[in-house]
């Protein structure tokens, strides 16, 4: 019998689940074992897995789990811990494209003889990946900048954008932003011009539709994606928008879209807000150079010294789509269920095995770059 473990998230303001309780359910109609980890900050309460035949485990009880197990959670484990991983994991653990400290985080299974199925790289026959965030994380990453662009407007530089909290539905957030737009609008004297970068992906479209949404006129929605940037960065026009919303999935090296000396030395730019949805700024291949590390929903933007000109605002939150915790997480779950059926013949599964082998050369890569 199969035995998926769902931890409980530990990111701050992470609320989220890889399991739905309807998803849950499905699985254990099929035979499978689930555990369910409480937990206070899921958009799901404990009590509605009650009654679809998983088991309620204490939170943070999947280091003592069966080593049978697999043990299923979204975004990163527990900071400050080294201890060697043994269970099978899968997650999203951002450690296959040499972002900060990647080595440390394949070692802990390495040397805990434990393997990492990585949700970023469960891929099908034709190389797409089986279930992603991306929609969502684009949807949530324009509103979160045109919500900042609003405050700008509204209230000044010198005001510090207010934490971010989640919303119940996508409804409420498109009335949120809608309101204090058309608020914005008035006071500014135009509507903003906005532009996706990689608009044509899953993160892109989810970006464009929120703007289209919140009645942002088609013609101020500047759409780019492989055509528009084969010739290679940097590009100017995105200085030309008031928002830019980065939406690319960074597989390999490619010039930068825009560098620090753009942003400092086109005083008259428009570009204001920029929202980095991809948040690659410690991938050494970062295409938006212009700023490092990570923001989140307590303290929200990173402003960029521009001078001689203005202050330039990044949002780089990497869990977006936690804005819409309840919606994100079922539309990821109908998506990963069949796969997490697989499990069930696993060796006969190639989304698996191609998970597993890419594990293991990463292992490889990570111990060939210590010598």
């Amino acid at each position: 019998m199969v035995h998926i473990w769902v931890r409980a998230e530990t990111k701050h303001q992470e609320h989220r689940t890889a399991l739905t309780p309807n998803a849950a359910r499905q699985l254990v109609a099929k035979g499978f074992k689930v555990s369910v980890e409480r937990c206070t900050e899921r958009i799901f309460k404990d009590e509605d897995y009650e009654g679809t035949g998983v088991t309620l485990v204490p939170h943070g009880s999947w280091r003592t789990a069966p080593a049978d197990a697999y043990i299923l959670g979204l975004k990163e484990l527990p900071e400050n811990d080294e201890s060697p991983l043994p269970h099978q994991h899968i997650m999203f653990a951002h450690c296959y494209k040499q972002q900060a400290g990647w080595k440390d985080v394949l070692n802990r299974f390495d040397s805990g003889k434990g393997t990492l199925l990585d949700l970023e790289f469960l891929v099908d026959e034709r190389g797409r990946r089986v279930a992603a965030f991306g929609y969502h994380a684009g949807y949530a990453g324009s509103a979160v900048g045109l919500d900042l662009w609003c405050h700008k407007v509204l209230a000044g530089d010198d005001v510090k954008f207010p934490a971010i909290n989640h919303f119940n539905d996508d409804k409420a957030l498109i009335k949120h932003i809608k309101d204090r737009l058309d608020l914005a609008v008035k006071k500014f004297g135009r509507i903003p011009r906005v532009m996706v970068m990689g608009a044509l992906g899953r993160c892109g479209s989810g970006a464009t539709d929120f703007f289209r949404h919140v009645s942002i006129p088609e013609e101020n929605i500047i759409k780019w994606d492989l055509a528009e940037t084969k010739a290679g960065g940097p590009f100017p026009q995105i200085l030309d928008a008031d928002i830019f919303v980065n939406c690319i999935y960074l597989s390999v090296p490619i010039p930068p879209f825009v560098t620090s000396e753009m942003v400092k030395n086109t005083v008259d730019r428009k570009l204001s807000v920029l929202v980095d949805v991809s948040c690659d700024a410690t991938n050494p291949h970062n295409p938006i150079p212009v700023y490092y590390g990570a923001t989140t929903f307590v303290d929200p933007v990173l402003r960029v010294n521009a001078a001689p000109a203005k202050d330039l605002d990044v949002i780089a939150i990497d869990h977006l789509p936690s804005l819409l915790p309840r919606e994100s997480s079922e539309a990821f779950c109908t998506d990963l269920l069949p796969s997490l059926l697989a499990l069930e013949s696993r060796e006969q599964a190639p989304v698996w095995a191609k998970a597993e082998k890419l594990f293991h050369d990463k292992v490889a890569e990570s111990k060939a770059a210590k010598l």
